[in-house]
C-alpha cells in the first residue's frame, strides 16, 4: 500500500506569501493603476442568473475571444483558473510518475512544487558563468535541458523573479530541438505584455510566440488576465498550443474552471476597445525605466526587466531580504523577499506602479537606508 502522504508530497510546505493588508502593495505584480475598466462594468451589471447557474464546461465564449484577437484556431486554445491550473494540467498531461521537468533556476517558485505534486522529478539545470547582461549566469545552451530525457521543459519569458527576456533565438532553438516527438515546451509568458522593445530580436507583447506555439507540435505558450488586465481576483489564464498536446490539457483540467463572470469579463478585457491595455504597459516601462535610474543612484541597481517588476540584489553583509522587507512593511509598503537565489543571494522584488506608488517605496527605502550601517566602512577607535 502507497503511503500517506506520498514520498513526494512529504517536503511540499503550503504556500504562504504575507498577504496582511497594506497600504502600498508591491509584492505580487498585479496591475497597479487598477482592473480594465469594461471588465469592471461586466461585473457591476451582472445579472443573478449569472452567479446561479453553472458556467460553459470549457469556456468556449473566451476560446472564440483568445481566438479572435491572437489570430489562432479554437482548438489550438485551452483556458484555466490561472495559469497555474493550467500549467498544473500540463504538467498531470504530459508526465508519467518519475519523469522530468527540466527549468532553469531561479524562476517561477511553483514548477517545483507541481512536480512534486504530479509525481514528476524536478530537474533544475545550471546557469553558465555570469557576465555584464546575466550577473547571475549566462543562460545553458538549450541541449543541456534536454540531456536527462525530460518529459516537460519550461521556461518563463519575461522570467519571474529576474524580470530575464530570454532571447527568442534561444527559444526558437530550444523549439526546434524538442519537437516534432521530444518533450512538451511550456512557455510562460505572464509578462510578455511589458517587454516594451526589451528584446530587439523578436516581437514584443501582443502575440508574442502564440502563432507559433498554435502551429507546433510540442510547444505550449501560457498567459495570464491577472497581470497587464488587472483581473488577478477572478483567476482567468489561457493556453496555446499543437491542437494534440491543448486536448490532452483539456482532459487535465476538467470541467468548469473558469466561472461565469470571470469569462465575461475576460472576453471584455480581451476586446479592449478603450485600447486601455498599451496605455497601462507603456506606463509601466516608463515607470520601469525610472525606477532603474532611482535605485542606480541609491546603490541597489536592479537586474535588467521586460515585466512589470524589477529584481533587486542585496549587498552582502548588509540588510537580508527578510530585513528589508519588514522594515519597508513597518512603513506601510510590502515587496517580495527572495533570500538565497542561485548565483544572486538576497534579494527584493518589486512591482512596478504609478509614480505615486514608487515615490512613496523610495521614500520608504531611502528611511531604511539610511538607518542601516554602510557594509563597505568600518569604525576606527578614536
Amino acid at each position: 500500500m502507497t503511503p500517506f502522504p506520498r514520498d513526494s508530497y512529504r517536503p511540499l510546505e503550503p504556500y504562504t506569501p504575507d498577504r496582511r493588508p497594506i497600504a502600498v502593495d508591491l509584492s505580487d505584480n498585479t496591475n497597479r493603476w487598477g482592473t480594465h475598466p469594461d471588465a469592471l462594468s461586466v461585473v457591476r451589471t451582472a445579472a443573478p442568473e449569472e452567479l446561479l447557474r453553472y458556467p460553459p464546461v470549457y469556456a468556449d465564449q473566451l476560446k472564440a475571444q483568445v481566438s479572435r484577437r491572437f489570430g489562432v484556431p479554437p482548438e489550438a486554445i485551452s483556458t484555466g483558473c490561472g495559469s497555474d491550473d493550467l500549467l498544473d494540467s500540463a504538467f498531470r498531461a504530459a508526465c508519467e510518475p518519475g519523469e522530468g521537468v527540466a527549468y532553469i533556476p531561479p524562476t517561477f517558485s511553483m514548477i517545483e512544487i507541481f512536480a512534486h505534486m504530479n509525481a514528476a522529478r524536478a530537474l533544475p539545470v545550471e546557469r553558465g558563468r555570469p557576465g555584464p547582461e546575466t550577473p547571475f549566469g549566462a543562460l545553458p545552451d538549450p541541449e543541456r535541458l534536454l540531456e536527462q530525457e525530460p518529459a516537460l521543459i519550461y521556461v518563463c519569458r519575461p522570467n519571474n523573479p529576474t524580470g530575464e527576456v530570454h532571447p527568442e533565438a534561444w527559444i526558437e532553438a530550444l523549439v526546434e530541438r524538442a519537437e516534432p516527438a521530444g518533450p512538451v515546451v511550456l512557455l510562460d509568458e505572464a509578462y510578455v505584455d511589458f517587454m516594451g522593445g526589451t528584446d530587439p530580436t523578436g516581437p514584443a507583447g501582443e502575440t508574442g510566440l502564440l502563432q507559433r506555439a498554435a502551429a507546433s507540435r510540442r510547444t505550449v505558450v501560457l498567459r495570464t488576465l491577472s497581470k497587464a488586465y488587472g483581473l488577478a481576483g477572478l483567476r482567468v489564464g489561457f493556453a496555446v498550443g499543437a491542437p494534440e498536446v491543448i486536448a490532452e490539457i483539456e482532459k487535465s483540467r476538467g470541467p468548469y474552471k473558469v466561472n461565469r463572470l470571470a469569462e465575461a469579463a475576460a472576453v471584455a478585457a480581451l476586446a479592449d476597445e478603450p485600447a486601455w491595455v498599451p496605455e497601462i504597459c507603456r506606463e509601466v516601462v516608463v515607470q520601469r525605466s525610472r525606477m532603474i535610474q532611482e535605485l542606480t543612484r541609491l546603490g541597489l541597481p536592479p537586474l535588467p526587466s521586460g515585466a512589470n517588476f524589477l529584481l533587486v540584489p542585496l549587498s552582502p553583509g548588509g540588510l537580508t531580504a527578510g530585513e528589508l522587507t519588514a522594515a519597508l512593511r513597518d512603513r506601510d509598503v510590502a515587496v517580495r523577499p527572495f533570500p538565497g537565489l542561485p548565483g544572486l543571494g538576497d534579494a527584493v522584488r518589486v512591482t512596478v506602479g504609478p509614480r505615486r506608488e514608487m515615490d512613496l517605496f523610495l521614500d520608504a527605502l531611502q528611511q531604511v537606508l539610511s538607518l542601516s550601517p554602510d557594509p563597505t566602512s568600518s569604525e576606527v577607535d578614536p
